[in-house]
């Protein structure tokens, strides 16, 4: 892969990627979700079927709660989403116990060979993985390199003092705290995504004794929101989560040092320049049963590229469903990506450049014998 940085194309792609999509979390009654998204939160709501269910990842979880009630109060159309992890959103999907899964990692090509079903990748929008730290006194975001990220998540630093950390800080007050790291369960995708950087860097990967993270004063949690609340109870902690939960829950982002030598946060720019980046590497949509749909962002290059960005896709099965269920999902595809964009995001994920969401579109259609579905019309159409 060539190191170049081209900043007219990369620019031009990646403002293309911003297009606003902001969202906004919104729960009914003000009761505290459980994982499942009641799309259908308006006044007749009670009544109308659930047309759709999906099960799967916790990182694009903002995004879909508000798509799936925006789409429900347009299109009187519900779709029950359950958050419960990109490893049950590949199951979900492989087994049929759902309409469609929803993961941030892509299914491995040892589980598609045994899969007996046809899975399409669905690319939806790009996120990131944000390294964030309960370090008390800092007035500023910590810069962290590779090696430091290995290290404070396998134990080889044990002090936010230690003169590694100092090197790529200078002037920085940093307090003689022990490190504490914070993992994630396995079957999350925001753990395959920061497992898929960390063994870029360490092939070893995090040592495990019995499966759990051998590491000094370890934490294992489940959910980017049980990660959000141990870091903000525990002074000396590191971890990774989704960076829409670690803006939700006012924590800091790490900077890190990308592919190009360059310290980056993880902000829509960005995210969105990982993304386009890697598009212009890779023709991404030539298959969509294959490669086509399943690209890795990971330390993609360029001076401006956040090396932890990440698809996050949905899962589908079209010959598992009806042809009404593949209608109705072509339908919400054709919605979120022509007129779920003007929603403008403040959360930070980052909308498929149009042309790509064109060809999704077009390949998804015939995938789901369905190319009638277009909703159409508005600013936003991409086809």
């Amino acid at each position: 892969m060539s190191t170049t940085y081209a900043p007219l194309i990369v620019r031009r792609v990646a403002l293309a990627l911003l297009l606003p999509l902001t969202l906004t979390l919104t729960l009914a009654c003000g009761q505290r979700d459980t994982g499942t998204v009641d799309s259908g939160a308006s006044a007749s709501v009670e009544s109308v079927a659930i047309d759709l269910n999906g099960v799967g990842a916790t990182l694009p979880y903002p995004l879909y709660a508000r798509w799936f009630n925006e789409y429900a109060a347009e299109r009187g159309v519900r779709i029950n989403y359950r958050s419960e992890g990109s490893k049950q959103g590949i199951a979900a999907a492989i087994t049929g116990s759902a309409d469609f899964g929803a993961t941030d990692s892509s299914v491995p090509d040892s589980v598609l060979k045994t899969a007996n079903v046809r899975l399409l990748h669905i690319p939806m929008a790009v996120g990131a993985v944000a390294i964030t730290y309960h370090v008390p006194g800092l007035v500023r975001p910590l810069r962290l390199t590779p090696e430091l990220i290995v290290g404070l998540f396998t134990g080889r630093v044990r002090k936010w003092n230690d003169p590694q950390v100092r090197s790529v800080n200078p002037g920085v007050e940093l307090p003689d705290l022990a490190v504490r790291a914070i993992f994630r369960s396995d079957g999350s995708g925001t753990a395959g995504v920061f497992n898929q950087y960390f063994t870029a860097i360490e092939p070893a990967g995090i040592p495990r004794l019995n499966g759990v993270p051998d590491v000094p004063d370890a934490v294992v949690r489940d959910g980017n929101e049980a990660v959000a609340s141990e870091v903000k109870a525990t002074p000396g902690s590191v971890a990774y989560l989704e960076v829409v939960y670690a803006r939700q829950n006012r924590l800091p982002a790490a900077h890190i040092r990308n592919a190009s030598g360059r310290f980056v946060s993880p902000m829509p720019f960005e995210i969105a320049t990982a993304a386009a980046n890697t598009l212009e590497d890779r023709a991404p949509l030539e298959d969509e049963y294959a490669d086509g749909f399943r690209i890795s962002l990971i330390n993609a290059r360029g001076e401006q590229a956040y090396p932890l960005a990440a698809y996050t896709w949905l899962l589908i099965a079209p010959t598992r469903l009806s042809a009404e269920k593949r209608s109705a999902l072509s339908s919400f595809l054709h919605w979120a990506y022509e007129q779920g964009s003007p929603t403008a995001s403040a959360l930070g994920y980052v909308p498929l450049p149009t042309t790509v969401a064109a060809e999704v579109l077009t390949r998804v259609d015939r995938a789901l014998a369905c190319d009638t579905c277009a909703v159409g019309g508005g600013p936003g159409t991409v086809r």
